[in-house]
């Protein structure tokens, strides 16, 4: 069985520590990260992740505009998006869904159970 890669798209270092962490503790995942939206479209060019937790509040290229132009690139646009968001608002993640996003995962999200939230939205096996 090949192992999954996912990106992780988020300026606050501390949470991709965690979300490294908890991803990597429980899966064998190659876990990938990235600090800004520019940064991670660059590496999800390179690295053809197998999903990208995105982060939506980022300074600069927030996670939207970054999902944007991830569907822009032919090289990106069929890598499945989970978003990650303190504004988990019904209208918002609806909305979201309809762009082509696969999920969203509310921000604080539990470490312990993230790589079960990830297989569920995905339809992996955990």
């Amino acid at each position: 069985m090949q192992t999954k890669s996912v990106l992780v798209i988020d300026d606050d270092n501390g949470i991709r520590e965690i979300i490294k962490f908890s991803l990597e503790a429980v899966t064998v995942w190659k876990i990938l990260t990235a600090v800004s939206g520019r940064e991670g479209i660059a590496s999800a060019e390179i690295e053809q992740p197998d999903a990208i937790l995105l982060d939506v509040m980022m300074p600069n290229m927030d996670g939207e505009t970054t999902f944007q132009h991830l569907q822009a690139n032919a090289a990106t646009k069929n890598i499945p998006t989970i978003l990650l968001t303190a504004k988990a608002i019904a209208g918002e993640q609806q909305r979201w869904l309809n762009l082509g996003i696969a999920g969203a995962i509310a921000k604080p999200f539990k470490a312990d159970r993230l790589a079960k939230q990830i297989c569920k939205i995905l339809g992996w096996q955990v």
